[in-house]
């Protein structure tokens, strides 16, 4: 099974480390796993500010890119949502492309999702000692349905116990531009979700979307809080650098 890995913009810039985790699991379960070296974004950003061409530009690029891969998978799931829910609606008056974008679309799944219903994983390499507790992140929940498949997943994690957070669907109020847009808006919506993070007395609050992540910690170090803050395939793939499980 030949799978292409949209690594994402932020992982890319900002945590390598979620890409190498995603390929470990991957691989790992027996994919042959392609990374188009010249892929870049996936056209979210300028979409949702209003930039119509230039996201179609970075949209028909995904197509090019990914053109020959049985399917693709995205450790993000705005990014995954972006590419199945939107792209049809940013492509509507490129008709001739119609045929690609609902078969990118269709082959499209986020990272959890595909591990749990398309490969079935039910062993993964990771190991931990200890609370962790985990956050829905918006586009993955609202626009794909990611839910239990990150939770059924994390339950294969020798020595990890999850304790749910209150809250766990409530926005953490990034919203990409609406953080900045809405400074004082989201600052308080994010200061809600970090109460509930420090209340559950998890060492670690697990996700699957970067811009959550850097939202989520960005706010508890402000804070003064040492919750971590990490991808689910870090923890999935045994690739997170704390509490990890004794011997």
């Amino acid at each position: 099974m030949q799978v292409g890995l949209f690594v994402t913009c932020l992982v890319d810039l900002f945590r390598p480390s979620i890409g190498f985790a995603a390929l470990k699991l991957l691989e790992g379960a027996g994919c042959e796993v392609v990374v188009p070296v010249t892929q870049t974004c996936c056209g979210q950003p300028g979409y949702n500010a209003g930039d119509r061409r230039g996201a179609q530009t970075l949209a028909r690029k995904v197509l090019r890119e990914f053109a020959a891969c049985e399917y693709v998978v995205v450790p993000s799931g705005s990014c995954a949502g972006m590419i199945r829910t939107h792209y049809r609606e940013l492509l509507t008056e490129l008709s001739d492309l119609l045929p690609e974008v609902e078969r990118l679309a269709a082959r499209t799944y986020e990272l959890t999702d595909f591990l749990h219903n398309v490969l079935k994983v039910s062993e993964v390499p990771g190991r931990w000692r200890g609370l962790i507790t985990y956050h829905d992140s918006c586009s993955g929940l609202r626009e794909l349905g990611v839910k239990a498949q990150p939770r059924t997943l994390l339950s294969h994690v020798a020595g990890l116990e999850l304790r749910e957070l209150s809250a766990p669907e409530q926005c953490c109020g990034f919203g990409g531009t609406f953080a900045v847009k809405f400074e004082d808006i989201s600052t308080r919506i994010c200061d809600q979700k970090c109460d509930d993070i420090v209340a559950s007395g998890a060492g670690a609050v697990v996700l699957g979307d970067l811009g959550c992540m850097l939202n989520i910690e960005g706010r508890l170090r402000r804070r003064g809080e040492q919750t971590r803050v990490l991808h689910v395939a870090e923890v999935l793939a045994g690739m997170a650098d704390a509490e990890p499980a004794e011997e």
